[in-house]
Order: structure tokens, then C-alpha cells, then sequence
């Protein structure tokens, strides 16, 4: 597919995203404070961290917490997990109505073994019926408010039960505006590479817009994923933890540019700052000072910044502390090259056993199992 022309803006049903990019949900990362950083780089969809329905349905005052959003979201997007298709219409209804979101995004690739114990996440793809009876219901509910519903999932949950070709014709044959593939299994996790080969025959045999996840560390990543593989556009996950400014590039690289000029250290100290700033306007100075202190380690990865310094970041709780500290950094210290196209955030080894529910794996339709889920579920995928 070499030379292939870039993707246009992605077609959600309704919903034009103008930039092909898609943040991946990350549970305790893309708040509203992280999505309007990400947002203010480069155009793009950026999706709320992933509620479960249930909990949404039965009014869960946490899951009502995460449901925040920043008066700058022109656009609001969230991930719904879900294995019950009732309780997942309804979490999709209200979503629509109370919370007016315009994108309604199905988390089936989460491969945390809390998730896949109970069949949901990356498990739950491998029973067929069920698959579509929960897209159908979430399709269904959002259907009277023109908001368009797309799912993620995995290849499937090991090499020896691959679902992803499924899971596309379903997604297709139920309404989904769009399926976003992983290029791994749920045994995988997050180790290993993603298997690109898998994206490219997903978005060969659907008609529907295909979007790529897996090993995007820079815009160059994306622009090679699109000519080998052909799909309507990216979802980037752990390569902008610690670097928002991705999507300057990736919005750069999608319109033919290829400029690409890497942030001094006191650029990535300026970026560091307001994504602190904006988590004490959205939770309070306390909390959103803790809140950063695990994205400075991601913001300094591979920067020289001596130990005790990064020791005290580590436990910032003022932002008149934050200045301070930052004021010691160098500013001119220029981008480590050595990060450039490196995996960031976790990886972990591969799982020899994925945990699942008794008897999983006899019943590859399960339409009507209904498993209940977890109030508390908060994941990614």
C-alpha cells in the first residue's frame, strides 16, 4: 500500500473529526484536564476515561466524578464498558441525554484479569451473539440523538481464539459507526509488538472506517501504520503519556507536513506546567498536584534531571512548589533522542493463562448470559 494518500478527516456517522486521531482512554490519565492539554496540541477525538454502565445506570457517585468536562470540550466522547446489552443501552441513553456526548466508544479490548474474570473487555468479544446484542442495544439508544457508536477490541484473547474478524462483520451488521483494532491478544497485554498485519485485514473485509492501535510512539508511526495497513485513521494510547505535543505532530503529519522539531526541556517544562495547572482548576490544588507528580516522571524520562530533584517533583503539592522546582531544571537541555520511538508507559510480559469465567470457551454465541458486572470497573484497553 505503499504511496497511498493520507486519510481525510474520519466520518463517524455524524461526527467529522478533522484530524484522523483518537485519544485511547486511559484510566487515571485522560481526565479533562489531560483530554484539553491533548486537545489545545492538535484536532483530533479525545475520549474520556472508560465508565461502566452499570455503574452510570444505578448513579455511582464515582462513576458520575469521572463524567467531567472541560468547558473548552466542544466535542464529548466516552468509553463504556459493558457486558450487559440492557444495562449498556441505558448507560448509553443517559450518556446521550443528561450528559450530551457526541461519541459513544465500546470497550472489548480490556485485558486487566479483573475485566476478563468476569467475560468482559478482550473476553467478551469470543461470545459472538452476546457482542452483538450489546452493540445493538448501545446503537439503538443512541440512534433518536444522531450520536454515533464505535467499539474497540483486541485480536482476541490468545493466539488459538482470535475474534477480531468477528468482531468487525458484528460491529458492521450492528450499526457501529467505526472499529478500532489493537494489534494484540489479551494474553499479550501490552508486551510484544502489535501485529499491524491483523489492522490491515480487519480493514480489508469491512466497509466501515477501521482505526489502528499499537506501538505509535511518533507521528512517523502513524503515517507508516496508515500506508501498510490502509485504515481511516489512529488511536494513540501510551505513546503521549508524557508527550501531548504527539498530537501537534500527528495533526501536522496528517496534513503533509512533515516538520518536526522536538521540545527543549524547558518546552516539555511549560507543557508540564499547564497540565498541572489544568488538574488544580478541575480537582483543587491538593489533588491535582498529586495528580501530576506521575506524569513528571513521564514528562523527564530520559532527561538528565538529577535524582533529588525528581525525588521532590515526586512528591510536589503546591504549584508555587511546582515553580520552584521546575525553575532548577535546564531549559535548553535539548529532547533525548535516545526516547524517540521507545515504548512508554507500562509493557509487562505476556500471560500464559487469560482469566475467564468457568466454562468460557464452551459457548462461542452466549446470547442472553447477561453476566453482571462490576460497579467499579476502570480500565482501558
Amino acid at each position: 500500500m505503499e504511496g497511498m494518500s493520507l486519510p481525510g478527516p474520519l466520518e463517524l456517522g455524524s461526527l467529522t473529526v478533522d484530524t484522523p486521531v483518537v485519544l485511547a482512554p486511559m484510566a487515571g490519565v485522560t481526565n479533562a484536564a489531560f483530554r484539553r492539554l491533548c486537545a489545545e496540541q492538535g484536532a483530533g477525538l479525545y475520549v474520556c476515561e472508560m465508565i461502566t454502565s452499570r455503574g452510570l445506570v444505578e448513579g455511582d457517585q464515582h462513576t458520575k466524578d469521572m463524567l467531567v468536562f472541560d468547558e473548552a470540550e466542544t466535542v464529548r466522547s466516552v468509553q463504556l464498558y459493558g457486558t450487559d446489552p440492557v444495562y449498556v443501552g441505558k448507560a448509553t441513553e443517559i450518556l446521550c441525554a443528561d450528559y450530551g456526548v457526541a461519541h459513544v466508544d465500546l470497550n472489548f479490548g480490556c485485558p486487566v484479569p479483573k475485566v476478563t474474570r468476569k467475560g468482559g473487555g478482550g473476553a467478551l468479544p469470543y461470545k459472538r451473539g452476546l457482542l452483538g446484542e450489546i452493540l445493538e442495544h448501545a446503537v439503538r439508544a443512541a440512534e433518536p440523538y444522531d450520536v454515533p457508536v464505535t467499539m474497540k477490541t483486541r485480536k482476541g484473547i490468545d493466539d488459538d481464539h482470535l475474534t477480531y474478524m468477528d468482531a468487525g462483520r458484528i460491529a458492521q451488521e450492528s450499526g457501529a459507526a467505526a472499529i478500532a483494532l489493537h494489534g494484540r491478544t489479551v494474553a499479550q497485554a501490552y508486551s510484544g509488538t502489535a501485529d499491524w498485519d491483523a489492522i490491515a485485514e480487519l480493514k480489508a473485509s469491512v466497509d466501515i472506517p477501521v482505526l489502528g492501535n499499537g506501538d505509535i510512539w511518533e507521528a512517523a508511526d502513524a503515517i507508516r501504520m496508515v500506508e501498510e495497513t490502509g485504515v481511516d485513521g489512529v488511536v494513540i494510547g501510551r505513546g503521549c503519556l508524557g508527550r501531548p505535543w504527539l498530537f501537534r505532530d500527528l495533526a501536522a503529519a496528517f496534513a503533509g507536513d512533515s516538520v518536526k522539531v522536538l521540545p527543549t526541556l524547558g518546552e516539555v517544562t511549560d507543557i508540564m506546567r499547564r497540565h498541572a495547572e489544568l488538574l488544580c482548576d478541575h480537582m483543587g490544588e491538593e489533588r491535582g498536584c498529586k495528580e501530576i507528580r506521575k506524569h513528571i516522571a513521564w514528562y523527564l524520562k530520559g532527561f538528565g534531571a538529577g535524582g533529588e530533584l525528581r525525588r521532590t517533583l515526586g512528591l510536589v503539592n503546591s504549584l508555587a512548589d511546582l515553580d520552584k522546582m521546575l525553575d532548577q531544571l535546564d531549559r535548553n537541555e535539548p529532547f533525548p533522542s535516545s526516547q524517540l520511538g521507545a515504548p512508554r508507559g507500562r509493557q509487562g510480559a505476556p500471560r500464559d493463562k487469560v482469566v475467564l469465567p468457568e466454562g468460557w470457551l464452551d459457548d462461542a454465541d452466549g446470547r442472553g448470559c447477561g453476566f453482571a458486572e462490576n460497579v467499579a470497573e476502570t480500565s482501558g484497553g
